[in-house]
Order: structure tokens, then C-alpha cells, then sequence
């Protein structure tokens, strides 16, 4: 098992190497390990998910609202069932509230059927209008003046930080080679390609662009123009635990050109969130807040909850969508070059991440991929960072097995020393303390790590002499 950081990369030619290693990178990691390949996953950053992956609206979509008969309603409507299924079988968080997509006015009311005959075409019959009676029935706290509403039961809430962690954990267990801190500066294509990276040159016979935000530079150092990557910010409002109470479903608003809108939504945190905006841009590193997005975000949740804005706010944050100038996902293979452009892969992309990795080995088959025989994975299993399930302070047999389990050191998230040391020490461990909270949620409580940021930290510089990693890890 192999994650480098430092150092040249390996003189070997590889089967294939993938360029990202976001959700959909990482889905297509592990799809391709389930074969007897050479495998490298190439990422910029000095961790999985770290780009548009980890700051999503975290909904699992049953792809009711897509537009039929595209490439992305078909991945997403696949992809919602075989990660659900994941999801139950490695432990990663999922709660199925259920969402509700609200009409504000008759003309937004008088869209709800068209809505539901679209769910229909894409193949999901369990959405049904409520009148304003039922509504306020299931939402009591929901601001007044909502008309009715479209119920989509099998909408869901996930944690996409440990669905990212969970594919890369696997497809490294398995053998694919994870090179971080490896950022692409120029492919010359030959057989094999080579790769330029900041850590020197990688030789692979197939080559899979999952670039998310940067997609489209990579497209173009193979030398084609199929589309172009406008980043589209989303600012979101997290609010403190105390106001989960509040809400019982995710709350939608009837969809625009621009995307899903400004919803409300429950996390599997135990908080609840705002957002997303919706601003395109020309920065790739644009990630900040500014007073007027928040300032937007807190007059539409004024509309949709107005005693939610009386909470405490946890956290803001912004994260980029890979927008593009089609409405479709972007997925194109280049036989002649042995080359498979992922690209214009928005947010459904986590629920669409397992379906988008078969569509995209079967598109490798066709560019002459020999994939031999297929082979088991060997199983995982992800700490719990959900709220609705046990966490390990709450587990008496496990602190009676090792106390660390038992000794709290974030106590705004009930972290615990146990789990800052397994998260250390795991198959794919962190690199900064941003990817120690992805992984344990020690920082990102209401305090923001005021109270546990230097014990934190020390845990964090010294985990070298504390144990051993269950990885080679190269630095």
C-alpha cells in the first residue's frame, strides 16, 4: 500500500493514471481496483477530496430533477442506489429524510406537477403534492406564506467527506498508488503518455482527466477544447446544533437554470445549513465569503425559516462547482489517445461518483484497456462522523477496550484522542489539519477549535512517535 508525498515519483509505467482525486477520482480508483491493474491516483493537494468535493450541499439525490435523458440523470439515478448500498456497507453516514420542494407563489405551485411528471421520467414514482395543510404538518417552523409543496421521500443526507475517504481507503488497500502533492504541469502524449507533475515525471498507457475545477486545462494539454470550466461559487451558512430541532426535512425550492437554488438542510453533523449561492466566476481559487453573499443567504432563509437566523452560526464556508457551457456532464473517451475526459461534473457528482466510475471503465475498455478478470475488494469500514449513529464516547465496550476512546478533546464534537490517533494513523492519513477535521470533526465545532486547537495540533505534530502508520507513506 502506497501514498507518497515527497520525493520523485516512481520510475514504472502504469495501466492507468487518473488526475484527481476528489470523489469522482477516487470512485473511479477503487472501480478500476477491483482488476489486476497498475493504478496511480495523481492530486494537486496534499489530500483526497480537498477541492469542490469537500464543500458540497452533502445530499444524496435520488436525481428526480434532472433532465431526462441526459448522461447525468441516468449516472445520478444509478449511482443513488449503488451509493446508498455503499454507504450501508462501509459505514458511511446517510440519513433519508426526505426533501420538500417548496412553492413560495401560484406560479412556482403551478410547476409542482410538471416537477413530478419529471421525477416520473427518470424512472422515481414516490413523489407526491402536498397542500399547504400537510406542509406546515411536516414543517412547523417553516416561515409562513408557503402554498404547497412537491415531497420527495427518498432524498437523503450523507457525509461526503468520509464517502471520498472511503474510496480512496479502499482502492489504495488495493493496491492503486495514491501521489499527492503532484500537481500536472504538462502531458506529452505517446505510448506511454508522460505526465509532468511538480514531483517529476509519471509514465502511464491510459489516462483518466477527474480534474474537477481544472478539468478543462488538462483536456487542453491533450488538445481539445470540448468545453470550458466556469467556477460557480456556493456560500453556505452553517448553524449551531441547537437549531436541528428546527427543521425535519430537507427544504428545496423549486429549481432555476443556475442549479438547486437555496435550500435549508439538516447535516449529518447534527447542524444545519444554508445556501448555496450561486456565482459565477473566473477564479479556480475564489473559495472566500464576501458580506454580500451571506447578506443574500440570510434574506432567503428569512423567507424559508425565519427563526433559524436567531441561531448561532457554527461556520461559513464557499466551495466551487465545475460548471461548464453544456447542461450535461462532459464524460468523452479518445480512443486514439487512450484518454477519458471527465468533466462538467457538478454537484449530483457524489451521488453520481460510483456510477460515473463504471460508465468511465467501460469507456477505458473501449480505448483498449485490457482489464483481465475481475477480483473481490477487500472490505471496509469508516469511523462514524454521523450524529444519528454511535459515536465512539458513547460506545462503553469500546472505551473499556482502550480508554483513549473515552477521553474527549474536541468537546464541541465529542472527538476523541482514539479517533485523532486512528485518523493518524489510517491507510490514507491526513496532511494538515483541515484533513484531520474531514476525518474525525475535531475543529468544527461552534469554537472552531478555540479550546482544543493546540491540543489538537500537538496530537497532530507528534503522531510519528505514537504509533505506527498501517501504510508506507512516503515523505
Amino acid at each position: 500500500m502506497t501514498v507518497t508525498t515527497t520525493g520523485n515519483l516512481p520510475d514504472e509505467v502504469y495501466d492507468v493514471a487518473i488526475v484527481g482525486a476528489g470523489v469522482v477520482g477516487t470512485a473511479i480508483a477503487r472501480e478500476l481496483a477491483g482488476h489486476r491493474l497498475r493504478i496511480a491516483l495523481i492530486e494537486a493537494s496534499d489530500d483526497v477530496g480537498d477541492g469542490t468535493s469537500k464543500a458540497n450541499t452533502a445530499i444524496l439525490h435520488t436525481g428526480f430533477d434532472a433532465t431526462p435523458d441526459t448522461l447525468e440523470a441516468r449516472l445520478v439515478r444509478d449511482g443513488y442506489h449503488r451509493l446508498n448500498a455503499y454507504a450501508a456497507e462501509t459505514g458511511i453516514p446517510v440519513e433519508p429524510l426526505g426533501a420538500l420542494l417548496v412553492a413560495w407563489d401560484t406560479e412556482q405551485l403551478a410547476a409542482l406537477p410538471a416537477l413530478a411528471d419529471k421525477a416520473a421520467r427518470n424512472g422515481y414514482h414516490q413523489t407526491r403534492i402536498l397542500g399547504t395543510d400537510a406542509v406546515y404538518a411536516r414543517e412547523p417552523r417553516l416561515g409562513p406564506g408557503a402554498l404547497g409543496a412537491l415531497d420527495v421521500p427518498g432524498e437523503s443526507i450523507i457525509c461526503p467527506w468520509t464517502t471520498t475517504l472511503a474510496y480512496a481507503t479502499q482502492a489504495v488497500r488495493s493496491g492503486v498508488h495514491l501521489h499527492l502533492h503532484s500537481a500536472v504541469r504538462d502531458i506529452v502524449p505517446g505510448d506511454p503518455h508522460r505526465v509532468v507533475t511538480t514531483r517529476g515525471p509519471l509514465r502511464t498507457r491510459h489516462l483518466v482527466n477527474a480534474a474537477g475545477l481544472y478539468a478543462d486545462t488538462i483536456d487542453r494539454l491533450l488538445g481539445h477544447t470540448d468545453f470550458t470550466v466556469t467556477p460557480r461559487r456556493g456560500q453556505l451558512i452553517v448553524f449551531d446544533k441547537f437549531a436541528r430541532g428546527l427543521v425535519n426535512s430537507i427544504l428545496l425550492p423549486v429549481p432555476t437554470a443556475l442549479g438547486k437554488g437555496v435550500l435549508v438542510a439538516p447535516t449529518v453533523y447534527g447542524n444545519v445549513m444554508l445556501g448555496p449561492t450561486a456565482e459565477d466566476l473566473h477564479d479556480k481559487r475564489a473559495t472566500g465569503s464576501t458580506v454580500e453573499g451571506l447578506a443574500l443567504l440570510r434574506e432567503k432563509g428569512a423567507r424559508i425559516m425565519p427563526e433559524l437566523l436567531d441561531e448561532e452560526i457554527t461556520a461559513v464556508y464557499a466551495g466551487l462547482r465545475a460548471a461548464t457551457e453544456h447542461g450535461d456532464y462532459r464524460i468523452r473517451a479518445h480512443p486514439a489517445q487512450r484518454y477519458v475526459s471527465v468533466g462538467g461534473i457538478r454537484s449530483t457528482g457524489l451521488t453520481a461518483s460510483l456510477a460515473i466510475a463504471a460508465h468511465v471503465a467501460g469507456l477505458l475498455t473501449g480505448c483498449g484497456l485490457d482489464t483481465g478478470p475481475a477480483r473481490d475488494l477487500e472490505p471496509v469500514r469508516m469511523p462514524n462522523l454521523g450524529e444519528a449513529f454511535p459515536r465512539p464516547y458513547q460506545r462503553a465496550e469500546l472505551i473499556a477496550a482502550d480508554p483513549a476512546y473515552g477521553t474527549i478533546v474536541c468537546h464541541c464534537e465529542r472527538v476523541t484522542r482514539g479517533e485523532i490517533r486512528d485518523a493518524l494513523t489510517s491507510t490514507v492519513p491526513p496532511g494538515s489539519l483541515g484533513g484531520l477535521q474531514r476525518r474525525t470533526r475535531a475543529l468544527g465545532g461552534r469554537c472552531q477549535g478555540f479550546s482544543c486547537g493546540a491540543e489538537v495540533r500537538a496530537q497532530f505534530d507528534g503522531h510519528g512517535a505514537s504509533g505506527t502508520p498501517s501504510v508506507e507513506v512516503r515523505r
